[in-house]
């Protein structure tokens, strides 16, 4: 069976009930959205593959972010349910939440005069009790972090004095230390020239090998199609396709959901979908 939904003005898009994971320690359940009293989605059904690389892609003001929040915690649904390991997430107390999965918001203010190494090490709260003091495995997991970011050189240096390149790397080196089988990023690649965008997106690839479950909102469609093992393409608030890259990346779709005529090739080099714009 096979959903069609269609959008005033627009061609309608399939969304194959096969294309949607049938278990997921991460989900939304019939959810809706927004902000002061604005909808943003409604009626949403999302399931994060377990183990996978999901990219939310569409255009601005679609409500990818919108969902990141809901998925992590931060934006309560007005309507439906969020699940985490079987239990809604607002069951869990914040400490919990944050042992089970990690967020890179989209903007983070680091606290003045605190040094790279101090804010790495505040991804390890989570697992801090009252009486549990700073330990060997804390710093094992801190050294790991700041090594897989290239920020070691750092350490020693105000968050504030750096450039916002190193900032974002810095603060997802704070998200891997927290070691959390889930981790989630709202648009990790900002801020980064197109070499550490690469450097960053291969690490993320390299986390998911080895049994991480990663979404992420990424603008590049390029991008997402080259590391995205699972892709959720919104528009107006609502999911139009997903699945593998391969499967969902049209040229229809893409003029669909982005306004952007284009043609789709194979990438020479991954084999995945590549959007060339055809342009005026």
């Amino acid at each position: 069976m096979t959903d069609v939904l269609v959008e005033p003005g627009s061609a309608a898009l399939s969304r194959p009930d096969s294309a949607r994971p049938s278990g997921a320690r991460l989900s939304a359940e019939n959810v809706s959205l927004g902000y002061a009293g604005r909808t943003v989605s409604e009626g949403l059904d999302v399931r994060i593959p377990d183990g996978g690389f999901t990219v939310i892609v569409g255009p601005n003001a679609c409500g990818k972010s919108t969902l990141l929040r809901a998925l992590s915690r931060l934006l309560e649904p007005t309507s439906g349910s969020v699940l985490l390991d079987g239990k809604s997430i607002s069951s869990y107390g914040a400490k919990e939440v944050a042992r089970r999965l990690g967020l890179l918001p989209q903007t983070s203010i680091a606290p003045d005069g605190i040094t790279v190494a101090d804010l790495v090490a505040r991804g390890r709260y989570p697992h801090q009790k009252l009486l549990r003091q700073w330990s060997e495995s804390d710093e094992a997991a801190v050294v790991a972090a700041l090594e897989a970011t290239n920020v070691t050189s750092l350490s020693g240096r105000l968050v504030d004095e750096l450039s916002g390149g190193q900032r974002q790397r810095v603060w997802v080196a704070m998200v891997l230390a927290q070691q959390t089988p889930l981790l989630l990023l709202d648009e990790p690649t900002t801020f980064l020239d197109i070499a550490h965008q690469i450097e960053l997106l291969e690490l993320f690839r390299r986390l998911n090998g080895e049994g991480n479950t990663l979404v992420a909102v990424l603008h590049d469609l390029n991008h997402a199609c080259r590391y995205a093992t699972h892709l959720i393409a919104m528009k107006d608030g609502a999911v139009v396709a997903e699945g593998r890259p391969a499967d969902v990346v049209t040229a229809e779709l893409v003029e669909d959901v982005f306004g952007l005529p284009c043609i789709v090739i194979d990438d020479p080099v991954s084999h995945t979908p590549l959007v060339i714009p055809l342009g005026s």
